[in-house]
């Protein structure tokens, strides 16, 4: 029986055959490694322009309330709160402290303070100030370092530089709470700023015995206590110091009263990294408040 032959169907194609050249589909060219996927301005746009975005985080830090009201009060989505409230607490968080009668200038390290100080003749007061925080994860390395000795809690410590009158002039990076007062504003660089600034004082208080050791005359803490077999003068001499040393450093602890108010610093309840941004964001918009008291 013959066998009839059958033509292979033109749209077919064998395995193997490449296709032709006038029905190939090929992909864009991959763009090279750290060039923009889009255009300058392309995506979504923003729901929110800059002053409600503004607006949306200081409301955010003052009252700590959720994302999800927020998204309410202004008719966008939660996400949309989220993302304002992050790239805002991060300009903030740059701009650093204002300075007193010197509209459009910031201080933002610790060194920036020290120059105006001496530049002014101002004397310093420094503290430090402990907020509480959720307790790590366990099983988390360096789950003990948050433990602070002083109020048996889970807390970080910030560092806060005023003036005379109250002002806030710097706030440092945020240190886990078992750190020592000294040691965290060691970290900082303190002892290289007595060195570079020998005409700043700065008032503390007995925390920062070892900063008085090392730096004399510069870091002022106040007197130790004297002996009880010593004479009643001696001792009336002691009080009248202490006395005199804790109402010129007091106003360290107006400041610090003026960031607490803040209800994100009371207790802070969110992620432990974003912490020290939130400081920083506070601390500017307290010290623009304080600048011209």
């Amino acid at each position: 029986m013959a066998h009839r032959h059958i033509p292979a169907s033109p749209g077919r194609a064998h395995r193997g055959a490449s296709p032709p050249l006038g029905n190939s589909r090929r992909r864009p060219p991959a763009p090279a490694p750290g060039r923009r996927k889009q255009d300058t301005g392309a995506g979504a746009r923003h729901r929110l322009v800059f002053t409600d975005r503004l607006v949306v985080t200081l409301i955010h830090l003052r009252h700590d309330l959720p994302h999800a009201v927020l998204g309410l009060l202004f008719g966008v989505d939660r996400s949309t709160v989220t993302r304002a409230v992050g790239q805002i607490r991060a300009l903030l968080a740059e701009r650093g402290c204002a300075v007193p009668d010197r509209p459009g200038i910031r201080l933002r390290t610790v060194e920036d303070v020290f120059a105006y100080a001496q530049a002014e003749g101002v004397e310093l007061r420094l503290d430090a100030t402990e907020i509480q925080v959720r307790r790590p994860r366990a099983g988390r390395g360096g789950r003990r370092a948050f433990v602070s000795g002083k109020k048996k809690q889970n807390t970080m410590k910030a560092t806060v530089v005023a003036d005379h009158r109250g002002r806030t002039l710097w706030t440092d990076a945020m240190r886990p709470g078992r750190m020592h007062d000294a040691t965290a504003v060691r970290t900082e660089g303190i002892d290289s700023c007595f060195r570079n600034f020998p005409q700043v004082e700065v008032l503390l208080d007995d925390g920062y015995l070892g900063l008085r050791r090392d730096h004399p005359g510069k870091a002022i803490t106040p007197l130790r206590k004297t002996n009880k077999s010593a004479l009643p003068e001696f001792h009336e001499r002691w009080k009248h110091h202490r006395h005199a040393h804790s109402l010129d450093r007091i106003t360290v602890e107006h400041a610090l009263a003026d960031h607490k108010r803040w209800k994100q610093l009371m207790r802070w309840t969110h992620r432990s990294e974003n912490l020290p941004a939130t400081y920083q964001a506070i601390a500017g918009p307290v010290s623009d408040r304080t600048a011209n008291i």
